[in-house]
Formats: C-alpha cells, structure tokens, sequence
C-alpha cells in the first residue's frame, strides 16, 4: 500500500518541471517508450528509468497536479478502428478562431486542432486550419466533415486519410538532446491502417481502456477500476487487454506534456512543430516514408495524398522543438537523407503550428448519432 506521505504528495512539494532531472528520466521513459499493452505501466517506467517505484509515481501525479503532464492514458491505435483522416480546412480569416473553437469545443470527433501558417505563400498555404477527424466504423467522414462544413462556415476541406504510418510517437523530452540526422539502422517499417475486428467483450475492455488516468489511478493496479467499471476481473481484463494488442489496436502507454502552453513557472516544452511535406514519385511513397521516419527527430510520419492543391505531396511529418533554425536543419538533414539514396525529391514544403488543441478523439457510434441529432438540422454557420 502506499503510504498516507507519498498520497499527499502534490506539487507544492515536489519538483513539477520537465527539465529537472529526475523528471526528465522518468519523461524519457513515459513519453513514449512504454509500447504496447503494460499491466504495471508505472513498474515499467521505473525499472527502465532506473528510478524507485514510489519516485516514479508521486513525481508523475505531481506533474499531472501541477498542468505539466496534461493527461495519463493508454492509446489506441485508433486508425485501426475508426475511419480517419487528417483534414485541411479553408476558413474565412475572420471565421477562423470562431471555427477552431468550434472543432476543439464542440467536436468530440475532431481531435488534434490546429492553426498553420507558411514562410511564403505554397501550394495550400490558404488552408489554415488542420484537424485530426476520427468516425465510426462503417462512417462516410465526409457525411460528418460536411456538417462541420455548413456550421463552421469553411469554404473548402481536403480529406488525407493515411495509406501507411512510419513514425508515431511524441517523446519531447527524449529529442530534446537530438543531433539532424539521427536516425534509425533500418528504414522504418510501414504499419498499415486495415481496420480490426473486435467482438463484444473485446469492444467492452477497450472503451474502459482508453480514458486517461486520474491521479488516484496513478499507482500499483492502474487497471483495477477499470476492470471492476467493465463488469469483469482484473485477470480477465489484462487477458482482453493484451489480445487487443496482439490484434494491433493498442497504441502506446503514455504521459502526454503540455507542449503548447506554458507550466506555472513559464517554462516552455516546445515552441514550434513543422509540418513537413514531400513529393516523391507514385510507387515510391513506402520507402520514402520509409526513409524519413527512420529519422528518430519525427515524432509522425504518414503516407498521404494532398492532392493537387497541396503540390500533390504524399510524405507528411512533424517535427517539434523550441529553436526554429535548428527544425529547419533537421530538415535539411532529411532532404540530404533522401538525395544521399536517390530518393526523388519532386517538391517539399513546410507548414508552422500555431495555436493548438489537442483532446483524444471519439469513436462511438452511440455518440456520433446522437451529435448528428442535434446539429444536423442545423442550418449554420453558427459561429
């Protein structure tokens, strides 16, 4: 049992920023590194930290206390069980806070939501608000991005669902200390975005999965709640757990930083994201994804189709960090990457993150219906 000491322990006591030591060992781990399905994530965390287990868990609850860690939770891959795309939206200048408002508040199916901007103008560079839209199995997403058409007011969107993922995974505080041109031995390998099968009970243990941890969670049996909120065992539910795994559902195990605001204290954990965007040759897109998200600096990397409107780019990456110059040379040390190799290179660009939002994104059926009852008689724009 843990002590009534290490339950108090808040951050008014403890060291809550990511660049303090201790902190930045555990973040290094929990960012992540922890793949996959843990039944005693935070165990994990501290043998690979090499950081007591009581350590790990009060510094963890006292950054989540003190708004450095934003939230703890189990991912999904969740291309792997809704329809998903990133979408590109034109929006009126004078619509667009209104319409990003809009997606983050109102729309439990738009997750990451974001405001770009380019150096010069480029192909796309009108398109200003991104999102991430994530709908049910079985879902047209266009029947849904139409209505957030009609209520936002947007004149134009551009579905890229992904063809191929190369790299997924934050891990801010870890690429902190990355020299441009890390990168893995191998090219990295294509993971696919078929959508799984899952039957009742499996549907069951992943919906009480997903949500993020509260602080009391944070601890020995993460789980254990969880399990008895689905009806079932803890042994059971980890059996579940780990055949939603094995079927390619589960993402990683992770404490998601802040990286956008500022903590209390004013210290920054990121000030740009780059949004980097390739053209190379129909048939080629795998291995040049490939070759790019070996890159260890990527924290995303996808096959996508931006169509004509986007100089018909089909790599996209992001690369975050709080020097601008020093993005722009990791880039630069990717462009030579793919020249090194014969890699064609018929058009790049780069897109800057503004203001962002990020929240996870909803997958119920249930709730999409329910959404479409009300807004869907709605004539709009409503903001």
């Amino acid at each position: 049992m843990l002590s009534d000491p290490f339950l108090h322990m808040t951050a008014d006591t403890l060291p809550i920023e990511h660049t303090e030591e201790t902190n930045a060992r555990i973040l290094a781990v929990s960012e992540d590194r922890v793949k996959g399905f843990h039944q005693h994530p935070f165990q994990f965390i501290a043998e690979e930290s090499g950081l007591p287990f009581d350590t790990v868990v009060e510094r963890i609850r006292a950054m989540v206390s003190g708004g450095v860690i934003r939230r703890v939770r189990q991912t999904l891959l969740a291309n792997k069980l809704a329809e998903g795309a990133l979408v590109a939206w034109k929006v009126p200048n004078d619509k667009l806070d209104a319409a990003f408002d809009f997606m983050f508040k109102e729309d439990p199916f738009s997750g990451h939501v974001v405001l770009r901007s380019t150096d010069r103008e480029v192909s796309g560079s009108e398109y200003k608000l991104w999102t991430t839209l994530k709908v049910p199995q079985g879902i047209d997403m266009r029947e849904h991005a139409d209505v957030l058409k009609r209520l936002t007011g947007a004149e134009e969107y551009l579905l890229m669902p992904a063809h191929g993922i190369f790299a997924l995974g934050v891990g801010h505080v870890r690429r902190k200390t990355m020299e441009p041109g890390e990168k893995a031995d191998e090219p990295a390998k294509m993971m696919t975005t078929n959508i799984a099968d899952l039957d009742e009970e499996e549907w069951n243990v992943l919906l009480h999965l997903k949500g993020e941890l509260s602080v009391e969670e944070i601890g020995p049996e993460p789980w254990a709640g969880r399990a008895e909120a689905a009806g079932t065992t803890l042994e059971r539910f980890c059996e579940v757990a780990k055949k939603l795994d094995k079927k390619g559902v589960i993402g990683r195990f992770s404490t998601f930083l802040e990286h956008v605001k500022p903590s209390q204290t004013g210290v920054r954990v990121t000030r740009f994201n780059g949004l980097f965007h390739w053209k190379v040759p129909d048939g080629m897109q795998e291995r040049g994804g490939s070759e790019v998200g070996r890159h260890t600096i990527m924290t995303h990397c996808y096959w996508r189709e931006g169509g004509p409107r986007f100089g018909n780019v089909n790599i996209m990456g992001v690369v975050h960090g709080t020097d601008k110059d020093l993005i722009m040379k990791h880039k630069a040390a990717i462009d030579d990457h793919l020249a090194s190799i014969g890699m064609p290179v018929e058009y790049t660009n780069v897109f800057w993150g503004g203001r962002s939002e990020i929240k996870p994104s909803e997958i119920s059926p249930i709730v999409y219906r329910e959404w479409h009852q009300k807004w869907d008689s709605v004539q709009g724009p409503v903001i």
